[in-house]
């Protein structure tokens, strides 16, 4: 079995983020859901969360995390794509802007927005 699988996350409108990773944790119509090296091959549904993925680096172990805004989870001979409809790093996420979007979707009561911007929070509060 292999130590690390190979990760492409990918947005409609970018390549987010592609590497090596030791495990990757994703929010799936059926659950949260850990991929490891080795793991069965598997296609799902990717729901509104933060995706992490740990990684090996010359220190020791890291983590990066993204917001995740819907798509499709494939894993399949040790390489894992996220296929997301929305995806951003935590590091790319203003706080301050997302708060707001948190607090306006709220007084709007515009479910989709509170839970992208509750979303995009969860996963600057993970990294």
């Amino acid at each position: 079995m292999a130590a690390e699988l190979h990760v492409e996350l990918v947005a409609a409108d970018r390549q987010v983020w592609s590497g090596e990773a030791t495990l990757v944790v994703a929010r799936t119509a059926s659950g949260d859901i850990g991929v490891m090296p080795g793991h069965q091959p598997l296609l799902g549904v990717l729901e509104s969360g933060p995706v992490t993925i740990r990684t090996k680096t010359a220190d020791g172990a890291g983590t990066v995390v993204a917001a995740v805004h819907g798509g499709f989870i494939s894993f399949a001979d040790n390489k894992l794509s996220l296929l997301a409809e929305i995806a951003e790093l935590a590091d790319e996420i203003d706080v301050q802007r997302a708060e707001r979007a948190l607090e306006r979707a709220q007084s709007e009561t515009d479910a989709a927005a509170e839970r992208r911007a509750d979303v995009r929070l969860r996963a600057v509060a993970v990294r």
